[in-house]
């Protein structure tokens, strides 16, 4: 019987979280040496350091960056939203972003807040509940309840993937209505007559796409036909578009996508339809993702610095961390329009 209790003891008492408490009495000074020496090590003897260190170690401790009692009010996390982990295009920003981030002591989580951009509330606020030092996100466009949370954290904030002349902190981006244009400038500079849209029915991409149509009527083409295909996009979701404009009687013209991946997807339905790239159709995408200069043939596209952006999205929200002087709090990365062998 005895033995019974002892083990549901020992049961509970694994269940629980280590305390401040267990590492001190393991490594035998006060709570307030251990706390001193998690907050100030070069204020801890050597032995004593050790001794502490070693008892974390052995214990599995995990310090409480939250507590009052601690002296940093720093928690040493980055938080960062975007709006899909599936969307590759995201991830050279994000990696570059953390790179830097990690080699100045700060970690970075990721969250995902999907699609639409209004399922973003609800994720911001349980973020913003852990105390972030500091907090990236794709896009300008929030409710008025979440900007009213992002404010009021009062945290280092920097906006990506967009520009707004109104950012709530910092922007780092590009505008996307000028992507539009310059993609209706250089369809009517190629000649050609009939567009086609397969576009990702999320509003950063049908920005894009009503600029074009807007710029392509504006010099005087108005055979466009379009198609909606819902985010995250994939390779399905550029054949399924596809077929959509051939049903709408799109025969011989440049099909615009809104992004890599579905310009692949229309590629592939081309190739497997026998319409030959670019002789019969052209194709253009967005984003410049890796494979893109590796398909057969290649796919012309927008190009964004998705590096840049992470780092400079980066290096700004560091320097507000730290507390030191931004030049810029709108800082446009641009594009450019990368011809290859499928226009």
């Amino acid at each position: 019987m005895k033995k019974a209790k002892s083990t549901m003891k020992q049961t509970k008492r694994s269940s629980d979280s280590i305390t401040l408490e267990d590492v001190a009495r393991l490594a035998g000074v006060s709570t307030i040496t251990v706390s001193r020496a998690l907050n100030y090590p070069e204020k801890v003897a050597s032995t004593t350091l050790e001794n502490v260190n070693r008892a974390i170690s052995q214990t599995g401790y995990v310090p409480n960056l939250l507590a009052g009692g601690l002296a940093s009010k720093k928690t040493k996390l980055i938080a960062a939203i975007i709006p899909s982990i599936t969307n590759s295009v995201y991830a050279e920003t994000i990696q570059h972003f953390s790179s830097y981030l990690r080699e100045a002591g700060y970690q970075v989580i990721l969250g995902e807040s999907g699609y639409p951009e209004q399922n973003e509330q609800k994720l911001i606020t349980t973020i913003l509940s852990r105390k972030p030092d500091g907090l990236l996100l794709t896009g300008v466009n929030h409710s008025k309840e979440c900007r009213k949370f992002l404010l009021g954290a009062k945290i280092p904030l920097v906006e990506t993937w967009e520009l707004t002349q109104s950012p709530l902190d910092i922007a780092v981006g590009f505008s996307h209505e000028q992507v539009g244009v310059a993609v209706g400038s250089y369809v009517t500079n190629k000649g050609i007559k009939q567009v086609g849209s397969v576009c990702a029915n999320d509003r950063r991409a049908k920005i894009r796409e009503q600029a074009m149509c807007d710029e392509l009527k504006r010099r005087g083409i108005d055979d466009i036909k379009t198609a909606e295909v819902s985010a995250p996009t994939n390779l399905q979701s550029g054949r399924a578009g596809f077929s959509q404009l051939l049903q709408q009687g799109f025969r011989n013209g440049i099909v615009c996508c809104s992004s890599d991946t579905v310009a692949h997807g229309v590629l592939i339905e081309a190739q497997a339809r026998g319409i030959r790239v670019p002789y019969e159709i052209s194709i253009l995408g967005f984003g410049d993702q890796n494979f893109a200069s590796e398909t057969y043939p290649a796919i012309s596209t927008v190009r964004v610095d998705r590096s840049k952006i992470g780092l400079l999205a980066a290096e700004t929200l560091l320097a507000r961390i730290d507390e030191k002087a931004v030049e810029k709090t709108i800082i446009d990365v641009g594009f450019e329009i990368v011809e290859r062998q499928t226009t």
